[in-house]
């Protein structure tokens, strides 16, 4: 038998001041997978993550997390969960394995502190004063601050928020890792290469619903077609491009072709570019990406708030 799910929501309402925030919201998570939940500011996302951590009331709707309801559960239900915030403040003058065992000394069954420490890949850091960390290295505390209870499930909001690229790449590599625990992770993201690359599946809310909801891959065969990218030559303009099976998309200098026919419009666009004795910069064929996607099924921003 399949495991249940470690997080379902049916019918999920929050309101503000009249307005609603959440309206109607329906979502499974399943057990040891890794869901990104993506939506524009004012979509809903931080109310929802609030609502299944236990911090906020909900007004309507079914919600049960690791088995329980987050508005009812104790003290031994939230010792099963691990949370990263958006910023965090760690003793600056306590090292990596005293802020480590401190957070230990509050759960029942914690991970060793050592084991942790590897985990995130902090190793080399573990006798240093968090004073002294990168902001890379003190993301990775948060990440085994998280971890030192042994958590079934690990809520992640905007973890590489400020990141340069090599720290956001490490940070995924500890993410990435914690797969072979089993445990499940519920990651908030505005970066759509960093939903790409660590989650099972993505869920995208609009207007306090989700909106779409399936593998990064699946989402992105739902806009259909392949698209030519390239920019427009030196000289050339639109008019003076060739007759494809669907009109291109022209953005300044850059081409966009959405198409079915790839093969065909494709070799229509070299025939015309070889017989003008010119080439096609920054050619390239693929399908729509996640953002393309997110840009679709989101919509615009709601005006005000970031809830």
């Amino acid at each position: 038998m399949s495991a249940p799910p470690a997080i379902a929501v049916s019918g999920l309402v929050k309101e503000y001041g009249g307005r609603r925030v959440i309206d109607g919201l329906d979502l499974q998570v399943r057990t040891g997978e890794v869901l990104a939940f993506l939506g524009r500011n004012g979509a809903g996302k931080t109310t929802t993550t609030e609502i299944l951590e236990g911090y906020r009331t909900r007004d309507a709707g079914e919600v049960t997390v690791l088995g329980e309801d987050p508005a009812r559960a104790g003290a031994r239900w939230r010792a099963r969960l691990g949370i990263v915030l958006q910023e965090s403040q760690p003793v600056p003058t306590l090292t990596v394995r005293e802020i480590l065992r401190l957070y230990a000394a509050y759960f029942p069954n914690p991970r060793p502190v050592d084991e942790v420490i590897h985990l995130v890949g902090l190793d080399e850091k573990a006798g240093e004063r968090a004073a002294r960390l990168s902001g890379g290295q003190l993301r990775r505390l948060d990440v085994g601050v998280a971890l030192i209870g042994a958590p079934d499930l690990l809520f992640l909001d905007e973890p590489t928020t400020g990141f340069d690229a090599d720290a956001r790449r490490q940070f995924w590599d500890v993410i990435q890792g914690l797969r072979s625990t089993g445990t499940t992770i519920f990651l908030t993201t505005h970066y759509m290469d960093e939903a790409q690359a660590l989650a099972d599946r993505v869920a995208i809310l609009r207007e306090g619903r989700v909106a779409a909801l399936g593998t990064p891959s699946e989402l992105q065969a739902s806009l259909g077609g392949v698209e030519i990218r390239f920019e427009l030559p030196a000289g050339v303009a639109r008019a003076d491009l060739p007759a494809l099976s669907v009109a291109p998309r022209v953005d300044g200098p850059h081409v966009t072709v959405s198409t079915e026919h790839a093969t065909a419009d494709l070799a229509v666009l070299c025939a015309w570019a070889d017989g003008r004795g010119i080439d096609l910069p920054s050619l390239e064929v693929g399908r729509p990406t996640l953002e393309d996607v997110f840009l679709a099924i989101a919509g615009d921003a709601a005006p005000g708030g970031t809830r």
